[in-house]
């Protein structure tokens, strides 16, 4: 993995104590990896990320890992709403949604893997806490989308992905809705809570209806 030091001036100090808890994964949603790197490294532009990987794998450090970066935005996981302060940030260089959303290519996801594995050696992150930005902020963003490899990342340790599946249940709304707080979502917006959920879990179909499949998945990781 080749890394390149670029420093942003996009960061602060973490509160005292405060663990590294989560990783959250984006995409850049800019046409060019140079514009991705020149707006998180532009002090007016008001955010960054620790990590950027653009699609040939290689891989930029921004922000030291024991600053808090700017990443997440407005964004809320469980309990925690201040999101920059407990997580490790990474961009994945990629046109996004407005530009040409495509795949995430072999190098990037490689080199993503192998970052990732270094972060949860370093930081006491659960699977559970390796999500994407629009898993914190469903109402706001759709990345890392429904072209990402979620379930190759979780076979290579990083992150969650149903395996045996739950024996189904059909669930009412209130049901569904109880199962996604407690995996983590911010349901005050129900579909746009299931349409991120769908988004990681079931993305073949995203269109935010509780239909059988996802419900399926969502017994299938409450039982995980």
């Amino acid at each position: 993995m080749r890394i390149i030091e670029r420093p942003s001036p996009n960061h602060e100090p973490r509160a005292a104590g405060q663990p590294v808890d989560m990783l959250v994964l984006h995409y850049t949603g800019m046409r060019t990896a140079e514009d991705a790197l020149a707006r998180l490294c532009d002090p007016l532009a008001k955010v960054s990320a620790h990590w950027v990987i653009d699609e040939a794998g290689t891989v930029w450090r921004l922000v030291p890992e024991d600053r808090r970066a700017w990443h997440a935005g407005l964004a809320r996981w469980r309990d925690a709403t201040d999101v920059n302060g407990r997580s490790i940030g990474i961009e994945l260089v990629n046109p996004g949604h407005e530009w040409g959303y495509r795949p995430f290519p072999e190098p990037q996801m490689a080199a993503l893997i192998e970052l990732a594995r270094g972060i949860l050696a370093r930081h006491p992150i659960p699977p559970a806490n390796v999500v994407g930005h629009s898993d914190v902020a469903p109402t706001r963003k759709q990345d890392p989308g429904e072209l990402f490899d979620w379930p190759r990342l979780a076979r290579q340790g990083v992150g969650r992905w149903p395996v045996a599946p739950a024996p189904f249940r059909p669930l009412s709304g209130d049901q569904a809705r109880d199962l996604l707080a407690g995996l983590g979502w911010d349901v005050t917006d129900m579909p746009a809570a299931l349409t991120a959920f769908q988004r990681h879990f079931r993305p073949a179909r995203v269109d935010g209806a509780l239909d059988e499949e996802t419900m399926r998945a969502l017994l299938d990781l409450a039982a995980a």
